[in-house]
């Protein structure tokens, strides 16, 4: 890996710089207010998307024809870093919808562009997706019990689903059905855009995580839910190659963000080092203080380089299923290193709310789990160097 294929342009270095100073302006003072949602969080909101569209940082990973900012992928890539500094942030600038906007783009009818992928980059209307079920392992997709039968020119949707992100906000769901049940299980699953307020679609309720329900993440229960046979995405049985298309990207966006909240924990744990007398000196005068910050330091560039390798594989078309499983791992453990010395170096201060610490360490532990326990992807390491040298009896890490 050469650090040299991820020099940035001048270009995109100022609008690093932009993006950041606008989350650091503009989003973070009113963070909380979004997070908390109602109709303070609604209006905060509101203004700073369209600040953000004034800007021209608006949606910046998607295509333009589609209402994007028409960012090549790498370029993205780099801003998305900066854009992870502030959960808050992706809504702001419109990059929540990156992953459901793609799979739109790549396999909506051009009927399902006009009434959900349009209205979705502009901002009107936000998505969700119906993946994870409650009843079977969530990292086992070809167990999923929900069903779509078609009748007539109707579907008609029976399904029990959780952690549906945002589905309690969301114009539609997409979600992920058996359609053909006597196929072989990777071609069993369709993925079919399911209105919320359809009758028979019904929110149980806001799953509450690490003490708190402001994630959004909803139990859904569909029953006899019918909708139009043109609600179909992309073809019958290809649910999981539509799911991976989402997913793969998702996970380097995630990636990217995971380093934006490290370098933002990190910049905290420096200036609180660089301000807080104890015990005779700064804590930046103490030398396990000092390991903390080289630790994270190391560490937040050695993930750094591994998201832009993966990126830059899946940019020029190239197998990078190994380099994004480790970095699904390897970036989940830095998130949690990184703050949770932050928090440590911040002593009392790092668990209360006066600091975003606290509210970053819940969600950092979240990382090791959505898109793909650690476990999985752990193993498919694994097994795919095992497999490279049970056929050629050496594995080059430079060729993976």
């Amino acid at each position: 890996m050469n650090q040299s294929q991820f020099q940035m342009s001048d270009e995109v270095k100022e609008l690093r710089a932009k993006v950041r100073d606008f989350i650091e302006r503009e989003v973070i003072p009113v963070e909380r207010a979004i997070e908390h949602g109602g109709e303070e969080g609604t209006r905060a909101l509101k203004k700073v998307q369209n600040l953000a569209k004034e800007q021209g940082i608006w949606a910046l990973g998607l295509p333009k024809d589609i209402g994007g900012g028409g960012l090549p992928f790498m370029d993205y890539v780099y801003i998305n870093e900066i854009v992870g500094r502030s959960e808050a942030a992706m809504f702001a600038l419109g990059t929540h919808t990156a992953q459901d906007g793609t799979m739109l783009n790549l396999y909506g009818t051009e009927e399902q562009k006009e009434k959900w992928l349009y209205p979705m980059v502009r901002g009107e209307i936000n998505p969700s997706v119906g993946l994870t079920e409650p009843e079977v392992a969530g990292s086992d997709p070809t167990l999923i019990k929900s069903t779509a039968v078609l009748d007539g020119d109707e579907w008609v949707i029976n399904a029990h689903k959780w952690f549906t992100t945002g589905a309690n906000k969301a114009a539609f769901t997409t979600m992920f059905c058996v359609t053909e049940p006597e196929e072989q299980r990777h071609k069993r699953a369709s993925m079919i855009i399911v209105p919320t307020d359809t009758p028979g679609y019904e929110i149980v309720r806001v799953v509450p995580t690490m003490g708190h329900e402001s994630g959004n993440h909803c139990e859904i229960r569909l029953t006899n839910v019918r909708v139009p046979k043109e609600n179909l995405l992309g073809n019958r049985g290809e649910g999981f190659i539509i799911a991976q298309k989402r997913l793969g990207p998702g996970r380097i966006y995630h990636s990217m963000r995971w380093l934006g909240q490290a370098q933002r924990a990190f910049d905290l744990m420096c200036e609180r080092a660089l301000n807080r007398y104890a015990h005779g000196s700064l804590l930046s005068d103490k030398q396990m203080i000092q390991k903390f910050i080289a630790d994270s330091a190391t560490e937040i560039q050695a993930a750094r380089l591994m998201t832009f390798e993966a990126a830059r594989k899946i940019d020029e078309g190239s197998d990078a299923r190994i380099d994004i499983a480790m970095i699904k791992v390897y970036g989940a453990q830095v998130l949690h290193n990184v703050i949770d010395r932050a928090i440590q170096v911040h002593g009392a201060l790092g668990v209360t709310g006066d600091t975003p610490l606290e509210k970053m360490y819940r969600e950092a532990r979240y990382a090791r789990i959505y898109d793909g326990p650690d476990e999985v992807h752990t193993a498919s390491i694994a097994k795919r160097i095992l497999r490279t040298y049970k056929n050629e009896s050496f594995w080059d890490p430079a060729n993976f």
